[in-house]
């Protein structure tokens, strides 16, 4: 379940970056290097941003609580004495 999860952050990671690059740095939308004008003619200018932003905040969504329910699973929900820690020592 961990090697899945932990497959999925990477999935999710390497979307995120594509799609941050494929963003115009202005927000003037896709850039032309990756189909810009077909995307613009297909979408339209003002869609194709929203699309992208959108797909932008969703991966970035995804990947936070992704990494938030893998944490959970490692820890197994316990405190650290059961994570196998020593417990803190009192002078």
């Amino acid at each position: 379940m961990i090697n899945a999860l932990t497959i999925l952050i990477g999935l999710n990671c390497l979307l995120l970056m594509l799609v941050v690059l494929i963003q115009n740095p202005k927000g003037g939308g896709v850039d032309s290097t990756f189909g810009g004008q077909g995307a613009t003619q297909m979408f339209g200018a003002a869609r194709s941003t929203d699309f992208i932003e959108k797909l932008t905040w969703g991966l970035a969504i995804s990947l936070f609580a992704l990494c938030i329910i893998t944490a959970i699973l490692v820890n197994g929900g316990g405190t650290a004495v059961d994570a196998g820690l020593p417990p803190l020592q009192s002078q």
